[in-house]
């Protein structure tokens, strides 16, 4: 029997919330998050939409790698992007990555705008996701690189505390409760098959990509 989502905060916007949140080492995760990224994204020239940016660690990350790209990163939390700001002029990139301060799940844009859109950790946040996924839809170009990834919800509480346990203590108690909360409040696979059906994603991939993840993928194409 699949366990019930529990909800929760949509938004992080406490400054001390946002400076926690940054303070955390997702380095290795965010590097191959936005090496990935690359992977399916345009070779040349192109649009990119973050959702749910946080920080801006992985914006930062690929413009380094990809100074063709122009990046729109978005978020709810007026503090996240404050903190996003400062290590976008740090990196030197303020003329290629854009912070707005956003709900993804109600975009401004255009339909079909974007070369690709990518999103880590967003889904999980989302009380309707169905929205989001709607609008992730409508403003990627029908040929557009899509990647999207997020928190796994466990089939039962022993495996979330197997998960919790295994994040190391580098992490304080604190750290781990919010760990916990948002793996109750990540979806299975099957939902987010269903979401993608639902808004008539057409030409990606679903998969489970890690004990505590799942993947929506797909290549950018001429």
């Amino acid at each position: 029997m699949v366990m019930e989502r529990i909800l929760e905060p949509e938004v992080m916007d406490s400054w001390e919330e946002a400076i926690e949140y940054d303070a955390m080492d997702f380095i290795e995760v965010n590097t191959a998050f936005a090496s990935q990224s690359i992977a399916f994204g345009p070779t040349q020239a192109g649009l990119v939409l973050d959702a749910g940016t946080g920080t801006g660690r992985i914006p930062v990350l690929i413009g380094q790698m990809r100074p063709q790209w122009q990046i729109v990163a978005i978020d709810l939390s007026k503090n996240m992007l404050q903190i996003a700001s400062r290590h976008i002029q740090q990196a030197n990139l303020q003329q290629q990555i854009c912070c707005q301060l956003l709900d993804a799940k109600h975009l401004p844009y255009a339909d079909g705008v974007f070369d690709m859109v990518i999103s880590n950790s967003l889904v999980h946040h989302l009380p309707e996701p169905l929205l989001f996924f709607q609008e992730l839809n409508r403003v990627t170009k029908p040929n557009g690189g899509i990647f999207i990834r997020d928190l796994l919800r466990p089939d039962d509480q022993k495996i979330i505390n197997a998960l919790v346990e295994s994040i190391g203590n580098e992490y304080d108690q604190h750290q781990k409760k919010l760990f916990r909360d948002s793996l109750h409040a990540a979806l299975t696979i099957d939902e987010v098959n269903q979401l993608v059906a639902a808004v008539g994603l057409a030409n990606v991939k679903v998969y489970q990509s890690s004990d505590r993840h799942w993947t929506v993928e797909r290549g950018w194409t001429n």
